[in-house]
């Protein structure tokens, strides 16, 4: 262990409060996991007991021929099951993808001074946050993450306010994928009987965000995470991972050919793919019937890896609940109505907790 940093305090401070970040440590030379990160047995990741996803993505250029049919049902079956689905020539240009890997290692790899200035407490910005782990102050143990947090309002802001290391290829790759974004909602919304306008998808994804996450090499993956067990809490989530892999889905309930209930799938990273996963929003407004995915990341030995989500979800303002159309299907209500701000101020100060936010908005019947 680096010297000054053996006691937790001390670590704390150093990583979280100085905005050294996870990345900072390991730069000072680590043999083993300091104990603040050490997991609980229950929440470790261990590889061997996962499958694979072997499924193949979907080819979502097949939309609009002859196989529109079969894409669309194999979108619909994928956000009713897993949650979770991957996603080939879905318009966002494939170079474009790989400069955003190497503008997160070009963000992440400045001298910690340079991205502590976006800690919350300093930022320039309110819609720039760098930060490590997920709820720090809380958390009986740290997820090996750092992170830098942008909000996006309007191209102007961003050009203006994104750090300039990675601002424009992180625009443009939101933009781009936002034509991708509506073709996913028009098709699951219309399997709910909604037809989209843009005032109501203004509604579902007024709020949109892009994260970069970077996962330092660890001495010991066994003993730690990523990410804690989590669902997301917004509408859909468009992740770019890297080469390296080390994402997790948990299983509701038995899917042929994936996997049983309670069991672990991992999401391996396929070439030029990006990976797609329902929120909580989107669980809540459809009465239940898609599902937010439980998920988690593993960390890994041999090379940091990186990944850039983008999370698309309702304004804080924005009223949430069921939609009637789902309702008298079901024939009651699972969800209560919420104001997604209080939604997210729920999420954000609670610990990853599986799908345990989702009860913030449950309807409990006797």
């Amino acid at each position: 262990m680096a010297p000054g940093l053996e006691d937790g305090s001390s670590l704390f401070n150093f990583v979280v409060r100085d905005g050294n970040g996870v990345k900072g440590m390991v730069d000072l030379g680590l043999s083993t996991v300091p104990k603040p990160y050490v997991q609980p047995p229950k929440e470790r990741i261990d590889k061997r007991m996962a499958t694979r996803h072997e499924g193949a993505p979907i080819d979502l250029s097949r939309l609009d021929g002859p196989d529109h049919d079969e894409v669309v049902k194999e979108i619909v079956m994928a956000a009713e099951t897993l949650g979770f689905f991957q996603l080939v020539n879905h318009g966002v240009p494939v170079d474009l993808l790989e400069s955003l890997k190497d503008a997160a290692h070009d963000f992440f790899g400045q001298p910690s001074e340079k991205k502590a200035v976006y800690r919350k407490e300093v930022s320039p910005s309110p819609l720039v946050k760098y930060g490590t782990s997920f709820v720090p102050e809380k958390e009986k143990a740290l997820e090996w993450k750092d992170y830098i947090s942008m909000i996006y309002t309007n191209d102007a802001e961003a050009l203006q306010q994104w750090p300039k290391e990675c601002r424009e290829v992180a625009l443009e790759y939101l933009k781009t994928s936002m034509t991708m974004v509506r073709r996913l909602l028009e098709i699951l919304m219309g399997n709910l009987g909604v037809e989209l306008d843009d005032t109501k998808i203004d509604g579902l994804i007024g709020m949109k965000m892009v994260n970069m996450n970077f996962y330092p090499t660890c001495p010991d993956p066994d003993l730690t995470v990523g990410v804690g067990r989590h669902s997301d809490m917004g509408t859909l989530t468009i992740l770019l991972q890297d080469g390296i892999g080390g994402l997790y889905v948990k299983v509701a309930e038995e899917i042929a050919n994936i996997g049983k209930k309670g069991e672990w799938v991992e999401i391996p990273p396929v070439p030029g793919a990006l990976v797609v996963n329902i929120g909580d929003a989107l669980q809540i407004i459809s009465n239940g019937k898609y599902k937010s995915a439980e998920h988690r990341v593993r960390t890994t030995s041999t090379k940091s890896r990186v990944s850039v989500p983008i999370f698309t979800s309702p304004r804080p303002s924005e009223k949430i609940a069921p939609l009637p159309q789902a309702i008298e299907k079901d024939g009651m209500a699972c969800y209560r109505e919420v104001i997604f701000g209080d939604y997210m101020r729920n999420f954000f100060g609670n610990v990853h907790d599986g799908k345990k936010s989702l009860e913030f908005a449950q309807i409990n019947y006797p």
